[in-house]
């Protein structure tokens, strides 16, 4: 079921559209926008990396990194994306210690992404 409910939302300066979805036996809201960023995140492979950026970019909204944080943030657990495939633009994890950044060099290790010790990835050679 879709509705058109429009939102302004000064920070963007655009109308946007909520999608419905039904999941088990909750509604769940959800822009168009929110929808691509997921798609995004799941698009990128086993193996490679993307920065905050790149995905809110491929998904239609340049200068957007901090909307993929938000929705990485929030619906990582809940829809099973691959969270630490993505990184900063610089190459780096943003993380810090103690609050996930040996779990993120793990599970890129085990993909066999190269991570130095404090935790730098070369985006031209892991980059997607």
């Amino acid at each position: 079921m879709t509705a058109l409910i429009f939102i302004f939302y000064p920070a963007l300066a655009v109308s946007i559209k909520i999608k419905y979805f039904t999941e088990e036996r909750f509604l769940i809201y959800m822009t168009d926008l929110t929808q691509k960023i997921i798609e995004q995140i799941l698009a990128v492979p086993k193996g490679k990396v993307s920065s905050y950026r790149d995905i809110a970019a491929r998904a239609g909204l340049p200068n957007g990194a901090r909307q993929t944080v938000r929705v990485l943030h929030t619906m990582s657990e809940k829809y099973n994306l691959p969270w630490y495939r993505i990184i900063r633009s610089n190459g780096t994890i943003a993380l810090g210690e103690g609050t996930g950044k040996e779990l993120q060099i793990k599970l890129l290790r085990r993909e066999k992404v190269k991570v130095s010790e404090d935790g730098r990835i070369d985006i031209n050679k892991y980059g997607y």
